[in-house]
């Protein structure tokens, strides 16, 4: 096994051109794409999710793509485990991987590992819940306050899962989550260096290659792939209806808006989680490399050059 060869982080912002750039990458310095996208690993939500193409998975090995039903949750320690594997076995192979994706917390448990948080129980689970919906957020935030102050003032408006958590967590542990986050393991959980790129692109850029690509995702077939996940009758719970513009689109499924308002609400959706993205990038990570632009093929050059001037690719 070459544990030597780099672990290739390509990070950036939904509609940045990260997914291409990960194929070329992979396609030209023999590389396997891993998936770190924490909605692209559902089968069900190929488009609304842009996952890669016949034609990009035909240029290079692609994994962790559409291997979960959305029936299965996926958490990042699943996650981590199954990219663990995929990076293993692309380095048994002498071949570069290359993980790609949005998902903040799946890059940050593959580099530093994830905190050891005790596994909650579903009746804790379910009574947080429950509290939630009979007190309101306002008044559920209070109540978090005399537990756990610091998540309380910490997770944003609107953010009920979050809440939840922060609630079920110090309920169950009698330790506050920020604590455990605190407790990070004292390496990352695999072995040999990485190089992370990320990309940066001024936001008017990218806010219009949002908004377009929502309108083609509509005209790609999104509609009927949320009428198929909303038939499925998932627990409310469950991440895959949280994918951004899934809420939207199952709005105008059920009649309650029109197309036009649901595009609109899809997109400001899609734009305020670019917004969050590239902050978390800004703060959480340290890049090898930033691009301040989105997918050229002239930033794949420099992508290129700048990972075999690391001396840790499989042809060093």
């Amino acid at each position: 096994m070459r544990e030597d060869l780099a672990v290739i982080v390509v990070a950036g912002p939904t509609a940045s051109g990260k997914s291409s750039l990960a194929v070329d990458v992979a396609e030209t310095l023999g590389g396997v794409v891993v998936n770190a996208d924490s909605m692209q690993v559902y089968r069900e939500l190929a488009v609304l999710t842009a996952r890669p193409g016949e034609e990009e998975i035909a240029r290079a090995p692609h994994r962790l793509y559409g291997v979960l039903s959305v029936a299965v949750p996926c958490s990042a320690g699943m996650w981590l485990e199954m990219a663990g594997a995929e990076i293993a076995a692309a380095r048994v192979a002498g071949r570069l991987p290359v993980v790609v994706g949005g998902t903040g917390l799946y890059l940050k448990a593959l580099m530093e590992g994830l905190a050891p948080v005790p596994t909650v129980p579903d009746a804790v689970r379910s009574e947080a819940c429950a509290l939630l919906a009979e007190l309101g957020e306002e008044e559920f935030r209070a109540q978090l306050r005399r537990l756990d102050p610091e998540s309380a003032e910490r997770i944003a408006s609107g953010d009920r899962q979050r809440l939840v958590r922060a609630w079920e967590v110090v309920t169950a542990t009698g330790r506050a989550l920020p604590e455990w986050q605190r407790d990070q393991p004292s390496q990352a959980p695999l072995a040999g260096p990485f190089v992370i790129v990320a990309l940066m692109p001024e936001r008017a850029g990218l806010y219009a290659a949002i908004d377009a690509r929502f309108v083609r995702m509509v005209e790609e077939g999104a509609i009927d792939e949320v009428a198929v996940l909303l038939r499925l009758g998932l627990d409310p719970r469950s991440p895959a209806l949280k994918a951004v513009g899934v809420r939207e689109l199952a709005a105008y499924v059920g009649g309650e808006i029109t197309l036009a308002e649901a595009i609109r609400r899809g997109q400001k959706a899609s734009r305020n989680y670019a917004k969050r993205q590239l902050t978390w990038l800004r703060h959480q990570i340290v890049p090898d490399l930033v691009l301040a632009e989105q997918y050229s093929e002239s930033a794949s050059e420099r992508i290129c050059t700048f990972i075999r001037q690391c001396g840790l690719t499989a042809g060093s």
